[in-house]
């Protein structure tokens, strides 16, 4: 295995991303996982952690098979090939209701909202799979302009990096895998379902120390 936990994985992309240890800096990590590796960079470099709540949207005919992702705000993201035969209506309405699911997530956890706008925004995820939900959460941030979009990820798939380069200022991981094992667990020796409690604890330790 590549990595030990996600502690692990925050730790060696901390390593990483040094040059971003700057007052103009924050982190956004995807929960709920993400929140774990993004609780450690923010500790390690000092920086301040929110959140970027993003969720896949699912064929109508079969919700396990993502056709795109929606984020809070704005237009999700979607595979122009996978909504060709889709209604736009219920497209539009499907993400509509993603976003007011993830504005009541957003009440449950105790992140400070920090506008990216021209801050260095670090984008920050366990891994990378379809790229579907990490791409809604880049087109979010970048909606909002900041200085400069970072995405920090410890794997990913080279053909969704080469996507993800021409959509961030500065992509940092660990290993881009041309043979990607199928899922971002295979990479762990320990990758548990992260719970919200745990997110909670995580965000609220993160604001403490910023006080």
């Amino acid at each position: 295995m590549m990595f030990k936990d996600r502690v692990d994985a925050g730790r060696r992309l901390s390593k990483l991303l040094k040059r971003y240890a700057v007052e103009d800096a924050v982190v956004y990590a995807l929960p709920r996982g993400g929140v774990v590796l993004g609780a450690q960079i923010a500790k390690d470099l000092s920086l301040p952690l929110d959140i970027v709540l993003t969720k896949k949207i699912g064929h109508p005919s079969n919700p396990e098979y993502a056709i795109g992702a929606s984020a809070e705000e704005g237009e999700p993201w979607c595979n122009p090939k996978a909504i060709k035969d889709i209604d736009p209506k219920w497209l539009e309405d499907e993400a509509e209701r993603i976003k007011e699911e993830l504005r009541r997530r957003r009440e449950e956890y105790p992140a400070p909202y920090i506008s990216p706008k021209d801050k260095i925004a670090i984008i920050v995820d366990d891994g990378v799979a379809t790229g579907y939900t990490i791409k809604a959460a880049i087109k979010e941030i970048r909606s909002k302009k900041p200085k400069r979009l970072v995405l920090a990820v410890p794997v990913v798939p080279s053909d969704t990096a080469r996507d993800l380069d021409r959509m961030v200022d500065d992509l940092q991981c660990i290993a881009r895998e041309y043979f990607f094992l199928g899922a971002v667990g295979a990479y762990y020796d320990n990758f548990p379902q992260i719970q919200d409690e745990e997110v909670i604890e995580l965000l609220e330790a993160a604001n403490k120390q910023k006080v």
